[in-house]
């Protein structure tokens, strides 16, 4: 299908994953699998952080909000793609990919600030745990979150402003599983410097300030730790923090390995670390927050027992 320019353009054609059938209804139902224990995993925590009293502290809101950034990636990426699969392929409206990289660049921004504040978070109580309650208040969870769902916003409307300068009078073929933006620019028609430069411009701001942030933070924590005398403290200090470190490296590792190796030559290869970052990690992040987290277990427990006495 080829059209004359952007406003022409009705749909697009997602290859997504090629290969035999068994191959293509073999990961059918591992990610259909997987999208649903993610979806219970990520609204387990909701439920559990709104309802039990002992989740009413700031590390749990932040975990909250990071859910629903996960159910909003998760439920952008796979249903489509799941439809893809049984159809070895399948078209994108032209409104349905610019909705889908729209929800996808909000996602991931809201992801990249949560983590940022939940590491400011984690440095603010094992580096200044005397004024942790009174730097950390409820008003000020709710003004950092705000602040990160803004910036997710403004990651729509700089997606909106990207695509809106792109023509396309050749291949719709899209060769991978989401309308993702760099793909896109491979089949652009028109020229690409302004895109290009949108992403150079943006991407410190958005991608590189946050990680700096997080390294700050967590090279003080450490420091912070390995001043304690006792191993048993040390132990517990680094056990409050441990869980968000896994997902921060999890989550920049798979998706800097994206945009930062030369993915453009090797299709394949990009495809499956961006369905590790845009499938895998928010169903992997759940785990790690409830399976390594005492108090999430308990609260989940004493839930459980609360229903069975009704």
């Amino acid at each position: 299908i080829q059209k004359n320019n952007l406003t022409s353009v009705t749909e697009f054609f997602l290859l997504g994953f090629q290969g035999s059938q068994g191959f293509r209804i073999f990961l059918f139902f591992l990610l259909l699998v997987v999208y649903i224990l993610t979806l219970c995993g990520n609204l387990l925590i909701i439920a559990l952080v709104s309802t039990s009293r002992n989740l009413h502290t700031p590390m749990y809101f932040f975990i909250s909000q990071l859910s629903i950034s996960d159910i909003v990636l998760s439920t952008d990426i796979v249903p489509k793609m799941l439809n893809n699969l049984l159809s070895n392929g399948g078209t994108i409206t032209y409104v349905g990919c610019i909705t889908q990289l729209c929800f996808f660049g909000t996602s991931e921004t809201s992801e990249c600030c949560l983590l940022t504040v939940m590491s400011y978070d984690r440095y603010v109580a094992i580096c200044n745990p005397l004024r942790y309650s009174s730097i950390i208040t409820s008003a000020y969870c709710v003004k950092l979150s705000t602040i990160c769902w803004f910036l997710s916003l403004f990651a729509i409307f700089i997606n909106k402003l990207t695509t809106s300068f792109l023509t396309f009078c050749g291949s719709n073929i899209i060769d991978h599983f989401f309308c993702d933006l760099v793909p896109l620019l491979d089949i652009a028609t028109s020229g690409t410097f302004i895109p290009e430069s949108e992403i150079y411009i943006l991407s410190p701001f958005l991608l590189i300030v946050p990680i700096i942030i997080i390294t700050i933070s967590y090279i003080k924590i450490i420091a912070i730790i390995l001043r304690i005398p006792s191993s048993i403290n040390r132990q517990k200090a680094f056990s409050t923090c441990s869980s968000h470190l896994v997902v921060v490296s999890i989550f920049y590792c798979t998706m800097l390995s994206v945009y930062l190796l030369p993915t453009r030559k090797y299709p394949k290869l990009s495809k499956i670390l961006s369905l590790l970052y845009t499938v895998f990690t928010p169903f992997i992040n759940p785990i790690i927050y409830s399976l390594r987290n005492r108090e999430i277990m308990k609260a989940l427990h004493e839930t459980v027992q609360r229903h069975l006495n009704l």
